[in-house]
């Protein structure tokens, strides 16, 4: 029976706004009888056995990680204008990764008395697969939504007085300042004020708390992103007092390598080092490595003020022209820099691997080290290809050449585990003295760059086999899992429209994706590919659960190597100390107690610091391409939606919007399945990854945001080779797509009914 096709029941459910019971799945279908409702029931069977539906409490079902119809939602964001947005309370991240995007609806009860942290019970209904909609079938608990709050933006004097352009670009009004509450701000700087209490007003009312800087100064870029995050440049004078006075320890108590040849291999552009090098060739054939790392837990002791403030900011913030470090530089840049010719505690890895590149066996020791030389990956490299100068002359049969030989064993065994291979081009801002970008580069990856990051992931993975099953100090694992079902569904056909295929299936190996990658390579389209795994694949976080690394294909690994840098690390560290008896500064007691909820806290700061990279990376750019209103550059697709197409510029890295009201006179419909957007009338068709050739109208570097507009002549923009999407009555009228008019194809439409 026709009727009975397994894939159009899952796409019913899958596209259902809220979840649907067995009786509404048949009468959909029109399904009559017992024999046909034992069919169906086989068919549901099948799909939850499959992982491709879930049945939820109630016996109703939903696509994988659906929501129920009715959940309890804590509110995380009230943005600038008024729009709420909340995450389930129950939501386990760990397991099922980011939440869906839920958007809470007006209404005339509720609405006005949520605020940030406020939990609802809510009505939901689905509207695409990540994003929901809420409405309050009751507060739990209630609150003033412009209570305390505060807003960055730009001070703009006028005639009538002084008002705040916001820096948030999804801030849609302005505020007006009273001159009593300006507080000596001037035209053009860039503040912080405090939200007032403006019922009846026609805009909101804002007073003036700090004054950061003017808006032309370039440093002020990166401050603007600092301060969204709520992020601090500076540290707490106790913290900062604390950080004075330390001392490198004596030899008590710990092993002396210091006559060992380590060297540290960084950037060139690197402050500090916290990591060292070494290995030799041993009798048995394998190889014997050691992996120094800064001892961080030795100065920065459980409970203190110094402990608190890195706890607090998890990791440090990377800015294209700053960075704001998760310790203060007395530590970051002095005695946990592993600078060469200086004696320096370390916490060390002595690592055994065979010649097939498995590790066998390994010992963690308090040490204290002397780096014997301060090397940058292109100076390694060109020394390894012949090319060397006075620094490493010395060190290549010693050291250099022993590293490429340990190099080579573990790239084979990785490469023979299946890590999953995504190469992806990474850019580099180029900052001028005067903090103004000046360009963009993409970095280059060498073998030196591969090198430091194999003898990491090994320590890594000497560190959470060293506390696996420890029953006393907990392991904060770094976990990364397979990607979802959706998510590979979704990009499926994508890719199946270039003649690739994806396997089927929940468990899918990283081996499977790389041959996948390994034939897309040989085509022009292959950084399309690489983009399109690179969008369904999980977010790896801190957990003290244990579900391996999906990405590299291990299945137990941690962060020991960068303490300076990542609370992660440290905490590793402090468990290695305790479990080993390796001295003072192991993991507390009070510590051990909170893991879980301090793993969660340093997931989070993650995202936040990479959420602000990236603003300031926006802002940046942005500000570089104001000069360059209505200039022509090339770039590809990079999202299409429902609302216009999101370009990547080729020269600069920049993203900016085409709207769908620039793109001509046509109705357009959203494919969601081809990525596309397609003109009913013209067929021209805008695809997900497509060259086109853009003109600059707008540029902020203020707020990050850049708008686009085709170049004269651009029609269309598609990948040659692949399928035209096909425009039928179901794609338009039944979720496959959905059709959206341009600006002039509206006003042509008004005039014809009028």
């Amino acid at each position: 029976m026709s009727y009975l096709n397994k894939e159009a029941i899952f796409d019913f459910i899958k596209s259902s706004p809220t979840p649907v019971t067995k009786r509404q799945v048949a009468r959909a279908f029109n399904i009559k009888g017992g024999e046909n409702r034992v069919a169906l029931k086989q068919i549901l069977k099948s799909l939850e056995k499959g992982g491709e539906i879930t049945k939820q409490a109630g016996g109703v079902y939903s696509a994988p990680d659906g929501l129920p119809p009715v959940a309890v939602l804590e509110i995380y964001e009230i943005d600038l204008d008024g729009d709420v947005f909340a995450h389930p309370l129950e939501w386990d991240e760990e397991l099922k990764g980011s939440p869906p995007r839920i958007e809470i609806m007006p209404d005339k009860k509720n609405f006005k008395n949520i605020r940030e942290k406020s939990r609802a019970l809510c009505r939901l209904t689905r509207s695409s697969d990540d994003v929901y909609e809420a409405r309050i079938i009751r507060l739990i608990d209630e609150g003033s939504r412009y209570e305390g709050g505060s807003v960055l933006g730009i001070i703009k004097m006028q005639k009538n007085g002084a008002i705040l352009s916001p820096t948030n670009k999804r801030a849609k009004h302005d505020f007006d300042i009273a001159m009593k509450d300006i507080n000596g701000a001037k035209d053009g700087d860039l503040v912080i004020a405090e939200l007032l209490p403006s019922r009846g007003l026609n805009r909101k009312q804002v007073r003036i708390d700090e004054i950061l800087g003017q808006q032309g100064d370039p440093k002020a870029i990166s401050m603007i992103s600092l301060h969204e995050a709520g992020l601090s440049d500076t540290f707490p004078e106790n913290v900062a007092r604390e950080a004075q006075g330390l001392e490198v320890p004596s030899i008590k108590g710990r092993e002396d390598l210091r006559k060992i040849p380590l060297v540290t291999i960084d950037g060139a552009d690197a402050r500090d080092f916290d990591d060292a090098v070494f290995a030799q060739k041993i009798d048995d054939g394998g190889y014997h490595l050691i992996v120094a790392i800064a001892d961080v837990a030795h100065y920065v002791k459980a409970g203190s003020n110094l402990d608190d403030e890195a706890q607090k900011r998890g990791n440090s913030t990377y800015f294209p022209d700053r960075v704001v470090p998760m310790l203060p530089e007395g530590l970051s840049n002095d005695l946990c820099s592993l600078r060469p010719n200086e004696t320096r505690a370390s916490l060390a890895v002595h690592m055994y691997i065979n010649a097939s590149g498995k590790l066998t066996k390994y010992k963690f020791t308090r040490a204290l080290i002397k780096s014997h030389a301060r090397l940058t990956y292109e100076q390694v490299q060109a020394a390894k290809d012949g090319n060397g100068d006075n620094a490493t002359a010395h060190l290549m049969d010693g050291v250099i050449n022993p590293l490429y030989e340990v190099y080579g064993v573990l790239d084979k065994a990785r490469r023979g585990r299946g890590a999953l291979d995504l190469d992806l081009p990474e850019r580099q801002i180029i900052i001028n003295d005067k903090g103004q970008m000046t360009g963009v580069t993409t970095r280059t990856r060498l073998d030196a760059h591969k090198l430091i990051e194999e003898f990491m992931i090994l320590a890594n993975v000497a560190a959470a086999s060293a506390l696996e099953g420890n029953k006393n100090f907990p392991c904060v694992y770094r976990v990364h899992d397979k990607p979802s079902y959706d998510k590979l569904e979704s990009a499926r056909e994508f890719i199946e429209s270039f003649g690739l295929s994806l396997p089927k299936g929940q468990s899918i190996k990283p081996k499977q994706i790389n041959y996948l990658l390994q034939a897309a390579s040989k085509h022009s389209y292959s950084h399309l590919i690489s983009q399109m795994v690179l969008r369904t694949q999980s977010q790896a976080i801190y957990s003290t659960d244990n579900i391996g690394h999906f990405g590299l294909a291990l299945e137990k690994y941690a962060h020991f190597t960068s303490p300076i840098r990542r609370y992660a690390d440290l905490l590793v560290h402090r468990a290695l100390i305790g479990a080993f008896g390796l001295g003072s500064g192991g993991m507390s007691d009070h510590e051990i107690a909170r893991i879980n909820e301090i793993a969660q806290h340093i997931s989070e700061t993650e995202r936040t610091s990479m959420g602000a990279e990236r603003s300031a990376t926006d802002r940046f750019t942005a500000s570089y391409l104001s000069d360059h209103i209505g200039a022509e550059f090339e770039g590809k697709i990079n999202g299409v939606t429902r609302f216009g197409l999101f370009v990547t510029l080729a020269e600069s890295g920049a993203d900016g919007l085409i709207p769908i009201r620039s793109l001509g006179d046509d109705y357009y419909i959203h494919d969601e399945k081809a990525h596309a957007l397609i003109g009913r009338k013209t067929k021209q068709i805008f695809r997900l990854g497509a060259a086109i050739r853009i003109v600059i109208k707008e540029a902020d570097g203020i707020t990050g945001s850049c708008v686009f507009a085709l170049a004269a002549g651009q029609k269309g923009a598609d990948i040659e080779g692949m399928k035209p999407p096909r425009i039928s009555s179901r794609n338009h009228d039944r979720g496959g797509g959905n059709s959206y008019k341009s600006k002039r194809a509206r006003q042509n439409a008004a005039r014809k009914k009028r």
